[in-house]
Formats: structure tokens, sequence, C-alpha cells
């Protein structure tokens, strides 16, 4: 799986769980977790496991410092654009977008970062070996 592949894996998992729209994970278990509450529950734990999967690989690989490190260089990048006039931030629905893609660009790039090191560095990391 490439990296393209993995961001775009992380941003499913996120914009599944929430986002502006009415398609969400969110929004359709507030409307029908009495009514269908085992489907509901279900929904979740997928969701859940998914949210464990991608946060361990991107805590064992980042750490919670990089973490904060790529949410910080994502929130000085939108500063910056939001400073120089090319990104508007009155509309709330564009902000949770925002939100969604920095969420999922910290997780994809957690889940790739042996990779992108390995191709940088040339080293290998421990779980990357063939044997």
């Amino acid at each position: 799986m490439g990296i393209l592949a993995r961001l775009l894996a992380a941003f499913a998992l996120v914009a599944t769980t929430f986002n502006p729209s009415d398609w969400n994970y969110v929004r359709w278990a507030t409307d029908n977790y009495a009514v269908q509450l085992p489907l509901t529950i279900l929904l979740g734990l997928i969701l859940l496991v998914g949210y464990v999967i991608f946060l361990r690989a991107t805590l064992r690989s980042i750490g919670a410092f990089g973490m904060f490190l790529v949410l910080a260089v994502l929130g000085a990048l939108i500063w910056t654009l939001y400073d120089f006039g090319v990104l508007a931030i009155e509309n709330s629905d564009a902000l949770v977008w925002l939100g969604v893609v920095a969420m999922s660009l910290v997780l994809g790039i957690g889940l790739s970062w042996s990779f992108v090191r390995r191709a940088l560095s040339g080293q290998f990391d421990m779980d990357d070996s063939d044997n």
C-alpha cells in the first residue's frame, strides 16, 4: 500500500466518523441509535478498531511529539494561508473539513513514516525485516 493510499485510508476513516455533511457516523448514530442500536454499536466498534490500528501505528512511528509537530506545521500553514488572504475561515463547514484533513494527515503520515524514513535514510526499522 503506497503513501497516497494510506493518506486516503486515514481520510476515509476520519471523514466517515465525522464531517460537516449529513453523511457521517456521528450524525447517523445520533439519529438512529434508538431504532438500530446493535448496528450502531457494530459500526462504532469497526471504526474504533480502525482508530486503534491507525493510532498505534502512528504512535509507534512518530510518537506523541511527532503528532504534535505535524499538527503544529499544519496549523502554521493554515495560519499563513489565512494571513496571506488565500484561505477564508468564515465558513464553519470549511473549518471542519480543514480539521478532518489535518487529522487524516497526522494519521496518514504516522502510518507511512517508516517508509518515508527508509527512503530518506536507507535504514530499516526492526518491523521492516522480511525474515
